[in-house]
């Protein structure tokens, strides 16, 4: 079968290990077929092809964690990212880290894996969620306890986990504020009804729920902008990972920090059906063909995106 793959680590030039090509496809005892039908890009990707989790002698690997594909009883199906997998210090592992990942026309899974996909949602759509809507997802409505929260701040939308955090909470009924440098984004952001500020920006009002995946960079901005008895939910650090934090402004107002980190094949149902629903669509940025892939990473690697980068086989 045709498979986007890592054939080689490189971690200054990540994209010269890429390879497309054709692997067979090994489907486990207690796992079954699915006939990928879109996937979608995420920069744990690029993070492989660093080597970043993936050793050398598990190559070659099929990238890829995120697909929307059907079974083979001919269910249109999702495919929940996260693998029990003993031997994983953390219990679990994600697709493309110890198994074959879903850049590929066909992906083998675990059959409690799979999620039913809506009608209402087309496999483009569902193949964005299983990650970055699902950790946005996850960050709001489980860690952050979006429901009792009246305000928003998204910091650095743009990317998958970020701009998936705005649409949902503005889907959600939330007011909505994101930081982006980019003036072109933060045009992007106004369309799907958030307010949008550059980095630091003073705001009309102290938030409720901070959802920040930047890091250092932001985070003394993100506890500036918190109200009495905010939540600051952090799931990365893409600029820096050693903050530093006014202990004094954390207990005199009551903060709380949360870390977060993917979601649960529940979620991922329960975030189906928001979508299908139409309170929020999957932002994707652009849509590529497998035999595309190597311009789709590039793309990716660029930064210059907003929101998910689609694939279909």
């Amino acid at each position: 079968m045709r498979a986007a793959y890592a054939s080689a680590l490189n971690p200054e030039e990540p994209l010269s290990g890429l390879t497309l090509g054709e692997l067979p496809l090994s489907v486990p005892d207690g796992w079954v077929p699915v006939d990928v039908r879109a996937a979608s890009l995420n920069h744990h990707d690029i993070w492989s092809l660093r080597g970043v989790g993936l050793p050398a002698d598990r190559l070659p690997m099929i990238l890829g964690c995120d697909a929307a594909g059907v079974d083979p009883d001919g269910n249109e199906v999702v495919v929940y990212p996260v693998v029990e997998d003993k031997a994983d210090p953390r219990g679990f592992s994600l697709f493309s880290e110890r198994h074959p990942g879903t850049l590929s026309e066909r992906l083998a899974a675990p059959r409690e894996n799979l999620i039913p996909k809506p009608a209402g949602v087309s496999f483009a759509e569902a193949a964005c969620l299983p990650t970055a809507w699902l950790t946005a997802y996850h960050m709001l409505v489980t860690r952050g306890r979006v429901a009792d929260a009246g305000s928003v701040l998204v910091q650095g939308a743009g990317g998958g986990v970020a701009t998936a955090a705005v649409a949902l909470a503005v889907g959600l009924g939330k007011r909505v504020y994101a930081t982006s440098r980019d003036p072109g984004k933060r045009e992007r952001i106004t369309a799907l009804g958030a307010t949008a500020v550059e980095p630091g920006a003073r705001l009309p009002e102290r938030v409720d729920l901070v959802i920040e995946s930047v890091g250092a960079a932001t985070f003394d901005h993100s506890m500036k902008c918190s109200a009495p008895g905010a939540r600051i939910v952090v799931c990365g650090a893409t600029a820096g990972h050693r903050a530093e934090i006014d202990l004094r402004r954390v207990f005199a107002m009551q903060l709380e920090i949360l870390g977060s980190s993917m979601g649960t094949p529940e979620e991922l149902a329960a975030l189906l059906e928001l979508v299908a629903s139409g309170k929020a669509r999957p932002v994707i940025d652009s849509t590529y063909r497998l035999a595309e892939a190597d311009q789709a990473f590039a793309r990716l690697a660029g930064g210059d995106i907003f929101g998910k980068i689609v694939i279909e086989p």
